[in-house]
C-alpha cells in the first residue's frame, strides 16, 4: 500500500476535529461549510497526501480549461479532446478562466462541485495548492502545454518548440537569407524563448552574428507583430526574412510588409510556427511549423483515461516532434533570386 492510500477520512477527523460529514462536505465542494473550517481541512488533506479512489462513476466527461477560446490553436486542441473523449463514450465541457499561466482561483471551487471524470488545462502550470486540491479528490488532470514550463512531476504535453525554431531557421539558412530576424512571444513564456533559442542555434552554428534589434518580444498577437515588422523592415539594412514565434504573428508580418510595398516572398520570406488552418489560406500561403495540436490533444486525453485507471505514464512530460511545412512565403533573397 502506498501512503496515500493508507491515509483515511476517519485519521482526517481525528487530526482536525472536524466530523466525517463536514470533511466529506469539503471534498465534495459543498458551499454549507465556513472558510476557516475548510482551510483546516483542505491543508490537513494536503500534508497528509489524502486521494480519493478514482471512480468512473464521476459525471462522463471531461472538462478542458482555457484561458481565451480565441483562435484556431484553441479550437484544434478542443477538437481533439471532442473526438477522443467521444471514442470512450464521454463528452467534454469548457470553462473559460484565468491567464495563459493559471486558471482562475474561482474555478477550482467550481471544478470539485462539478467532479469531472478528468480535467485538461491549457494552461503553464497549476499551484500546489490547486494540485492539492484535484489529487485529494481524486481527479486526474493533465496540462497541454502553451507555455513550455510546467512543474516536476505534472503530467503534460508539449511539442519540441527549440527544434522547430531550429528548422524554421535552417530552412531560411539554406535558401541563401543571412539576415533574419525573429519576432517571438513574451520573455516570460518558456515556448517563445524556446522557439527564440532554436533561431538563435541554427544562426550561431551557420557563424552569423544577430545583429542587434534583430530579436522582437511580442505577446503572440498580430497587433504587435505587425508593429515590429514595419520597424524592422524600415531599418537601414533590414532583413530579408523573418522567423515569426506563431502564426498569427506572420500574418502580421505579412501585413506590415504589404503595407510598405514588399512583396513576399520576393522581397522578403515569413516563416510561421503552429500550422494553423490560417496559414494555408494567407496570401501568400503561409511557409511554417506544423504543430501537432490534435495529437497533443489525444495524448493528453490517453493520459487522463491512464491516470483515472490508476497506470501512471511512463512519463510525466511528452514531448510531440514539429515540422517544417513549405508552402509560398519562402524564396531565396533578392541578391540571389532566380
Amino acid at each position: 500500500m502506498t501512503r496515500n492510500q493508507r491515509v483515511t477520512l476517519k485519521e482526517i477527523a481525528a487530526q482536525t476535529g472536524v466530523s466525517m460529514t463536514t470533511i466529506s462536505k469539503v471534498l465534495n465542494g459543498a458551499t454549507d461549510v465556513s472558510s476557516a473550517t475548510r482551510a483546516l481541512v483542505e491543508d490537513s488533506l494536503r500534508s497528509s497526501g489524502y486521494r480519493r479512489r478514482k471512480s468512473r462513476k464521476r459525471r462522463e466527461y471531461i472538462e478542458v480549461v482555457l484561458h481565451e477560446l480565441d483562435g484556431d490553436w484553441a479550437l484544434a486542441i478542443i477538437e481533439g479532446v471532442r473526438e477522443s473523449a467521444a471514442d470512450v463514450g464521454l463528452a467534454i465541457t469548457l470553462s473559460v478562466t484565468g491567464d495563459r499561466r493559471a486558471p482562475g482561483p474561482e474555478w477550482l471551487d467550481s471544478v470539485v462541485r462539478r467532479g469531472p471524470t478528468g480535467i485538461i488545462l491549457l494552461f503553464a502550470g497549476i499551484s500546489p495548492e490547486q494540485r492539492a486540491m484535484l489529487d485529494a479528490r481524486g481527479i486526474p488532470f493533465v496540462i497541454i502545454d502553451p507555455a513550455g514550463d510546467p512543474a516536476p512531476g505534472i503530467p503534460s504535453v508539449g511539442s519540441a518548440n527549440w527544434s522547430g525554431g531550429l528548422t524554421a531557421t535552417r530552412h531560411l539558412l539554406e535558401l541563401g537569407h543571412r539576415r533574419i530576424a525573429a519576432i517571438t512571444g513574451p520573455e516570460d513564456v518558456m515556448c517563445a524563448l524556446a522557439r527564440l533559442d532554436g533561431y538563435r542555434a541554427a544562426m550561431t552554428s551557420a557563424g552569423i552574428e544577430i545583429e542587434a534589434g534583430w530579436i522582437r518580444y511580442g505577446d503572440f498577437q498580430r497587433e504587435a507583430a505587425e508593429r515590429h515588422a514595419r520597424e524592422l523592415l524600415r531599418l537601414p539594412d533590414p532583413p530579408t526574412a523573418i522567423f515569426a514565434g506563431n502564426d498569427v504573428q506572420a500574418l502580421g508580418v505579412l501585413h506590415a510588409a504589404r503595407a510598405i510595398g514588399l512583396d513576399v516572398p520576393r522581397d522578403l520570406s515569413v516563416v510561421g510556427f503552429d500550422d494553423l488552418a490560417v496559414a494555408g489560406l494567407a496570401s501568400p500561403r503561409l511557409t511554417t511549423i506544423h504543430q501537432p495540436l490534435r495529437e497533443m490533444a489525444e495524448q493528453a486525453t490517453r493520459i487522463v483515461l491512464q491516470l483515472l485507471d490508476d497506470v501512471p505514464p511512463e512519463v510525466t512530460r511528452v514531448e510531440l516532434a514539429t515540422r517544417l511545412v513549405v508552402r509560398d512565403s519562402t524564396a531565396p533573397p533578392p541578391a540571389i533570386g532566380v
